[in-house]
């Protein structure tokens, strides 16, 4: 899939709706590529596209949080029954072993497994529907989902976008020092060459002439 070739042959209204809308599906408990789709969107912002990093970050926040929510809420309703669905329909994603990991994470950790949950791929597709499943407080689950999605959401849009700004400057200037190097190497090679063109002309003019040989000698 290339992404960023196909975010940047779009709006930048449709890269920030497509952004919310696959990190809030990504949320909501399907397994898309949430992550892929913020770093290209964040690099393109960086490369002077006409995306606003700032505007980037709040709509990947916003989808983050509703679709967390909304996991929560499916999660709570439709319980483990819900969980044996998904494993069916997403087998890679949905296992056992993958679910009884989520659940261990969960009970040891709590509202920092929906937190931290955010960075980690398996965790931030489980943690809306798995939080609702084993029924967390709702104010616990929103206050974790929403500090996780602006770290997470926001913090690797700044992360990306400074990163992207300091590369395209770094590579300016390595195309300009490459272009002054050229430049010295090639005026050191003419002054080189005419330095030794200039002192085998002198050589030939300095040596002394073959004294001629009598045939009675």
């Amino acid at each position: 899939m290339h992404v960023t070739e196909w975010l940047d042959s779009v709006p930048a209204a449709a890269v920030y709706a497509v952004v919310a809308l696959v990190i809030g599906l990504e949320s909501l408990g399907i397994p898309l590529p949430g992550e892929i789709v913020l770093v290209s969107a964040a690099l393109m912002s960086s490369q002077h596209s006409g995306v606003n990093p700032v505007v980037l970050g709040v709509c990947a926040t916003a989808g983050a949080v509703v679709g967390d929510s909304i996991g929560y809420a499916i999660g709570r309703k439709g319980g483990r029954p819900l969980l044996a669905w998904l494993g069916a329909k997403f087998p890679r994603h949905f296992s056992e072993g993958h679910v009884a990991t989520a659940e261990r994470s969960f009970e040891k950790w709590g509202m920092w497994a929906v937190f931290f949950g955010r960075f980690v791929a398996l965790l931030r597709i489980f943690a809306g529907p798995l939080a609702g499943v084993l029924h967390m407080p709702y104010w616990k689950f929103l206050i974790a989902n929403v500090l996780g999605g602006i770290c997470w959401a926001g913090g690797t849009t700044a992360v990306i976008y400074y990163v992207g700004v300091v590369a395209e400057d770094w590579l300016k200037r390595f195309s300009y020092l490459g272009l002054v190097a050229a430049l010295l190497i090639g005026l050191a090679s003419m002054l080189i060459i005419k330095r030794k063109a200039k002192k085998a002309q002198t050589d030939r003019t300095a040596a002394p002439e073959a004294e001629p040989v009598n045939a009675g000698d």
